[in-house]
C-alpha cells in the first residue's frame, strides 16, 4: 500500500477527530461569550466573565480529549502501522483500530502513562543534542542550542507517534518493553529517520501559511460586523487596567485590533485542527513508513539497550523495572 493509499483507508480517524475539534471551540467560543455577556450585564465587569467562560471551556476540552480523542489518535497511529508493516487493512479499519486500542490498553491510565515514558525518554535525549549545541559556547552556542531545542520538540511529537506504532506492532511484548525497544530504534537510526524533516517542516509551514491565513481573513470580516461587542470589551480592558493602576498598550484598546486577535486566534486554532487532523497524519505515514522499515529490519537488542542507559535515566529505570 502507497502512503497516499494508506492515508485514505484510515481518513476516518482524521474526518471523526476534526469533527471533535469543532464541537471544543463551538464549546468554547460559546462558554467565553456567554461569560462575558452574562457578566456583562449582571455587574459590568464582562471581562472577568470571559475569563470565566474561558477556564471552564479550557477543562471542558481537556476532559473531550483525554477521554475520546486520545482513541483515536492512537487507533490511527495503530491503522497506519498496520499498513506499513503488513500492506493491507481490514474493511472495517474505524472498529478494528478502536479494538486494537482497547486490546493493547485496556484503560485511558494505562494508554497515557505509556506515552508519558515516551515523551520522557525523548525529551531527555532532545536536551542531550541541545545541550551539545550549546557547548560551544557564546551567542553563537546559545542560538544554535535554541534552533536544536525547538527543531527537536516538533520531531518528538513524531518520535513519540512512530514509538506508539512500535508499540502496537510488538504487541506479543509487554508495553513497557515495547516502549524500550521503540527508543532504541531511533537512537541506532537517527540518521535515516531525520531525512523526514524536510518533509515534516515544508508540510508544516505551507499549511500554516495557507489555513491560518485564510481562516484568519475570514474570521477578521466575520467580526469586523460585530463592532459593539469588540468596543464593550475594548472599553472593558480599558476599566479593568485603570482599576489595577496598569497601563494598556493602545493597541488593545482599538475595537478592530482586538477584533484582528481575536481572529488570528481563531485562524491559529482552526490550523491546529486542521493540520492535526489531515495534513499530519498524511507526514506521519511516511515517517512512520521509515521507522518501522529500520526497526523490522534490524530489531533492538540487550546490548543496544545498555548503549541508552547512560543518556537517559528515565530510560534507564524503565530497563531496570522491565528487568
Amino acid at each position: 500500500m502507497s502512503n497516499a493509499e494508506v492515508y485514505k483507508r484510515t481518513l476516518t480517524f482524521s474526518i471523526r477527530k476534526m469533527f471533535l475539534s469543532l464541537i471544543n471551540l463551538a464549546i468554547f467560543a460559546a462558554l467565553c461569550a456567554g461569560g462575558f455577556f452574562i457578566v456583562d450585564k449582571a455587574t459590568n465587569k464582562g471581562l472577568i466573565g470571559l475569563g470565566i467562560g474561558a477556564v471552564i471551556g479550557i477543562i471542558v476540552a481537556a476532559i473531550i480529549a483525554h477521554f475520546l480523542a486520545y482513541a483515536l489518535k492512537a487507533a490511527q497511529i495503530a491503522m497506519i502501522t498496520k499498513a506499513v508493516t503488513e500492506d493491507s487493512l481490514p474493511d472495517d479499519v474505524y472498529h478494528e483500530g478502536i479494538r486494537t486500542v482497547k486490546e493493547r490498553f485496556t484503560t485511558v491510565a494505562a494508554f497515557f502513562l505509556a506515552t508519558k515514558i515516551i515523551k520522557g525518554i525523548f525529551n531527555q535525549l532532545g536536551r542531550l543534542i541541545t545541550g551539545a549545541g550549546q557547548m560551544i559556547g557564546g551567542d553563537t552556542g546559545e542560538t544554535i542550542g535554541s534552533v536544536i531545542s525547538s527543531v527537536i520538540q516538533v520531531l518528538i511529537g513524531y518520535l513519540c507517534d512512530c514509538c506508539l506504532g512500535w508499540v502496537f506492532y510488538r504487541k506479543e511484548l509487554p508495553a513497557t518493553k515495547a516502549t524500550c525497544e521503540g527508543a532504541v530504534i531511533f537512537f541506532k537510526n537517527g540518521k535515516t529517520l531525520l531525512r523526514n524533516m524536510g518533509r515534516i517542516f515544508g508540510m508544516g509551514i505551507i499549511s500554516f501559511l495557507t489555513i491560518a491565513g485564510a481562516f484568519t481573513g475570514v474570521s477578521y470580516l466575520i467580526f469586523s460586523r460585530f463592532d459593539s461587542a469588540f468596543e464593550s470589551l475594548a472599553n472593558e480592558i480599558a476599566e479593568a487596567a485603570a482599576r489595577a493602576n496598569e497601563t494598556v498598550p493602545a493597541f488593545f484598546q482599538n475595537s478592530a485590533n482586538l477584533a484582528l486577535v481575536a481572529a488570528g486566534l481563531v485562524g491559529l486554532i482552526l490550523w491546529r485542527a486542521i493540520h492535526t487532523a489531515f495534513i499530519r497524519p498524511f507526514v506521519l505515514t511516511g515517517v512512520i513508513r521509515n521507522y518501522m522499515k529500520s526497526g523490522v529490519n534490524n530489531i533492538p537488542t540487550e546490548n543496544d539497550f545498555s548503549m541508552l542507559d547512560s543518556k537517559s535515566s528515565k530510560f534507564a529505570q524503565l530497563h531496570r523495572d522491565m528487568a
